[in-house]
């Protein structure tokens, strides 16, 4: 996700998703400090004069006198290293690591050393990582001691947080003591607690971020997501605006608080920043349908079906938008331009459970009761029966005069029903003693 937006998600408590933790790990390149780190008086000529090369960014000049130095002296651990840099700034991560690991092996307590080899591991996903950004957390940096570390400490973390999420944890705090104002740390513990549903937890770390930096749109948008998890509205709410304080164009975040708006109950005021989605992003589909479905839960189902018919123009094979359209129809009480959309949803996506419910209902307001039998059968494969389900059969069944097995669902219904449904119980059992003579013996 670009730094500083929020991604559109579907659900209220739906995550506003951050940078992946391995790509974090990488933002800050490993400082080289080859200089600094050497012990040895002597350098051979070439190594000197890749260095220079390396520093005016002409790698190409620079690998050929490398790769002459390691083939002089193999145990040239400064070379190796600068080799592995080389390699790694063009892209080559298997001879990056391969490097990396010479020059390790050539001397084990250099702190940048081992610090690239765990990054770059780390960057290719290799379980190793770890004991080589271990083993420079306890090594001494050759400048810049407090930010190298909790680099380290980071690169750790991040390396850890899988399989071993509470010393990954730890790792992260390590890195905040050592840079005390980076909002960094915080935000990946955050991250990494609110994995582990510690929302507590993670509401604290995504608020010291934001005191370190009070514009972070990182760490609002991660308070925005705890507050709506938690369905604390109002604190949602007003991590939003903080939000949208810094980045007023973010379309996605004025459709998250139109969201929260409209749970809130302020219509209104979710109507006025779903006119600012629409003014930013006009051609957005994803905005679009968002901005559509919030229209339908508020009852504004003319707004919604134009917009979703709208989509469809663009996206006629998109089940889920016929099926959304259809449920609205279903609301404006135009049930056959209902029953159209839904069997148009279920032939281009014949798994779409919830959809065969809508569809019996549908055809039987339009007392298409053989279709609203089939239908019935077709969701059983998905779904099990409910009360709504024997009663749509029952009723499908009387209306057909197939009075038996009417009879054999109103039973069922009232059986599964329980005393929830009284009206219908209570069509049930009128019905009954009008067609089931043992129900009018009784």
């Amino acid at each position: 996700m670009a730094a500083g937006k929020i991604r559109l998600t579907l659900g209220l408590a739906a995550a506003l998703a951050a940078s992946a933790p391995a790509a974090r790990a990488q933002s800050k390149p490993t400082v080289r400090h080859h200089r600094e780190a050497v012990v040895e008086n002597a350098v051979s000529p070439q190594v000197e004069q890749a260095e220079a090369a390396i520093e005016k960014g002409d790698y190409a000049a620079a690998e050929p006198l490398l790769a002459q130095a390691v083939a002089a002296n193999p145990k040239d651990y400064r070379a190796w290293y600068d080799l592995g840099f080389v390699y790694g700034a063009t892209g080559r991560r298997p001879q990056e690591i391969d490097a990396y690991r010479r020059a390790v092996a050539a001397k084990p307590d250099v702190f940048e050393s081992n610090l690239a080899l765990g990054s770059a591991l780390l960057a290719a996903g290799d379980p190793d990582a770890a004991t080589f950004l271990r083993a420079a957390t306890t090594l001494k940096p050759s400048a810049h001691p407090q930010e190298s570390l909790a680099q380290a400490w980071m690169a750790l973390g991040h390396a850890l947080q899988k399989q071993q999420p509470d010393e990954a944890l730890k790792a992260f705090q390590q890195a905040a003591a050592l840079q005390p104002k980076d909002t960094a740390p915080h935000l990946a513990a955050a991250e990494l607690l609110e994995q582990q549903s510690d929302l507590a937890g993670a509401e604290k770390e995504f608020r010291q971020a934001v005191e370190l930096d009070p514009r972070s749109s990182e760490a609002l948008a991660g308070l925005v997501n705890i507050y709506s998890k938690g369905k604390r509205l109002p604190g949602a709410e007003a991590a939003l605006r903080a939000y949208l304080a810094q980045d007023p164009q973010d379309a996605t975040a004025h459709l998250q608080l139109a969201r929260i708006l409209a749970a809130e109950g302020n219509q209104d005021a979710a109507a006025e920043e779903l006119q600012t989605v629409l003014k930013l992003s006009p051609d957005d589909p994803d905005a679009l349908r968002e901005v559509a479905g919030i229209n339908a839960a508020a009852k504004k189902y003319d707004q919604a079906a134009a917009q979703y018919r709208a989509l469809l123009q663009t996206h006629p094979q998109d089940s889920q938008l016929h099926y959304a359209l259809g449920t609205v129809l279903m609301q404006q009480r135009k049930f056959a331009e209902a029953e159209q959309e839904l069997i148009a949803a279920l032939r281009l996506k014949p798994d779409l459970a919830e959809a065969y419910g809508d569809l019996a209902v549908a055809a039987s307001e339009n007392k298409d009761y053989p279709l609203t039998l089939r239908v019935l059968d077709a969701r059983a494969h998905y779904l099990p029966e409910t009360p709504a389900t024997y009663f749509l059969r029952a009723t499908a069944y009387d209306n057909m005069r197939a009075y038996k097995q009417a009879a054999e669902n109103y039973r069922l219904f009232l059986a599964a029903a329980n005393g929830k449904y009284p009206d219908q119980e209570w069509q049930a059992r009128h019905r009954l003693v009008a067609i089931d003579p043992k129900a009018r013996e009784k």
